[in-house]
């Protein structure tokens, strides 16, 4: 069986034309022949899967329904599931089965989703390319030289070569916007506090967010259903005005509607053939009704230095909680100084030691005032520029990355140059507010996608505007060509 969109895969369920069981079948099948190429997956626990997927049969012989009853789905191995390793894509976790489920974990599972897997990620979920696992990287299903993008690489690419229909990651800059953009897939990252972070793996607080990833926007609203609403677990979680919507989800009427383009975000840096596929994306919008009007965010200039002091700095004080004393890998010999120091060198790789180093450096005295804090005064600037231009426009439309995937080792020895791959990804987190990457279409061969953002709390309104542009579009519909079997 051919990979589909979870739309069609619930149509098929729901009309007992396909079963649960066949489908996580086809799934471990994929995985088997796929994977030792692509390097998407960590872990998996057969058996289990499968005995998910027989009681979601189950369930709809019953006559039961819902958004994603029997649907499989793979996990960003930052995210708890009970019994399974979480690793984050690093060795200092080696051996560590974790004890619980995340909140959106046990919610998927309650409404009858079936995890297959476990997904390959950049270490504790520090990287834009894909390239700093421990455990090798993922690689882009639309050419396996060249990174799938960073740190949910395993789920985006998971979806991309049609493992399962549904994935979950978690975007902190931009970490399924971008990777959904290198391999031609859609994936939301929520505003703040929609979905619960108990169970996720926490990397820079006040920045991650669980995304979710699939073929296309409606398959994300039957996703986004079964997991939004607060959680007393996460005091920063909150509900989703218009969340009633997704049940019956519905393209947005495009006439009337206000998208603005951030000039900041078209400047010299943009590849041309990416430029090309926004503007043909805005003239789909455009014939719909759509207003397209030039807009500014005069302090996105700052976003990038702004998003890394605040980021790096979170990642230091987040990641001292892995010393080797209570659980993961733990260096041999040596005072409890010593080993703690052994365990962290050993099991920490280059590009994670960098980020805590520069943020421990960020939060030390004599240097608080001069970086973080004002970082922080700086982030506070640009809500404000985001809370402005949403006066006159309804919505952004922006790139997701300058260009498209590139080649593996290219930026791994410049970490500017990798950091600079997040330059339109960083600044909506910033904010909090609600974005998405839809694909946009392909330029030499290769993918690319844009990104649409809005107020906080319009996460169903994204998702509705992307429908619209999914309908009158086939990009997101294309299959890489070696794995369309």
């Amino acid at each position: 069986m051919a990979a589909g969109t979870a739309v069609d895969w619930r149509e098929g369920l729901d009309a007992g034309d396909v079963s649960s069981e066949i489908l996580v079948k086809t799934a471990f099948e994929r995985i088997r022949r796929l994977d030792p190429l692509l390097g998407a997956i960590l872990a998996v626990n057969e058996e289990r899967s499968l005995q998910l997927a027989r009681a979601a049969d189950a369930r709809l012989r019953a006559g039961e329904r819902s958004p994603v009853l029997g649907l499989p789905i793979v996990l960003k191995d930052n995210l708890n599931w009970r019994g399974l390793p979480v690793s984050c894509g690093s060795r200092v976790l080696d051996g560590y089965m974790t004890p619980y489920d995340a909140t959106v974990v046990d919610r998927l599972l309650q409404a009858g989703a079936v995890p297959v897997a476990k997904a390959n990620m950049d270490e504790f979920a520090m990287g834009s390319s894909g390239e700093y696992s421990a455990f090798g990287p993922a690689r882009n299903p639309w050419d396996t030289t060249r990174v799938p993008g960073g740190s949910s690489s395993g789920s985006v690419v998971a979806v991309a070569a049609g493992y399962a229909p549904l994935a979950l990651g978690s975007d902190t800059g931009g970490s399924v916007r971008l990777p959904a953009s290198f391999c031609n897939v859609t994936a939301l990252r929520p505003t703040y506090g929609v979905l619960s972070r108990f169970g996720l793996t926490a990397m820079a607080s006040s920045l991650d967010q669980v995304g979710p990833i699939a073929a296309t926007a409606a398959d994300l609203a039957l996703a986004l259903g079964a997991m939004v609403g607060r959680d007393p677990l996460d005091s920063t979680s909150s509900d989703l005005p218009g969340a009633e919507r997704l049940a019956s989800f519905r393209p947005k009427d495009l006439k009337g509607l206000r998208i603005g383009l951030p000039r900041e975000y078209f400047g010299d840096g943009l590849e041309a053939g990416v430029r090309s596929l926004l503007e043909g994306a805005l003239r789909v919008y455009a014939d719909q009704g759509a207003e397209i009007r030039e807009v500014s965010l005069p302090h996105t200039r700052y976003a990038i230095d702004t998003y890394y002091l605040i980021c790096t700095s979170e990642v230091s004080s987040n990641l001292s909680r892995f010393d080797g004393v209570r659980y993961g890998h733990r260096a041999k010999g040596g005072n409890l100084r010593e080993m703690i120091a052994e365990t962290r060198d050993e099991g920490l790789g280059a590009e994670v030691k960098r980020r805590i180093l520069l943020g421990a450096f960020c939060l030390s005295k004599g240097y608080y005032d001069a970086f973080y804090l004002k970082a922080m005064k700086a982030r506070t600037l640009i809500a404000r520029d985001f809370e402005q231009v949403f006066e006159s426009v309804d919505v952004l439309a922006t790139p997701v990355s300058p260009g498209v995937a590139f080649p593996f080792g290219v930026k791994t020895e410049d970490p500017m140059a990798m950091y600079l791959a997040d330059a339109f990804t960083v600044t909506a987190p910033l904010a909090g507010l609600p974005c998405l990457s839809m694909p946009a279409g392909f330029t030499a061969g290769l993918p690319a996608g844009i990104q649409l953002i809005g107020p906080a709390f319009s996460d169903v309104m994204l998702l509705e505007t992307a429908h619209a542009f999914q309908l009158l579009t086939t990009h997101h519909l294309e299959i890489p060509p070696p794995l369309s079997a």
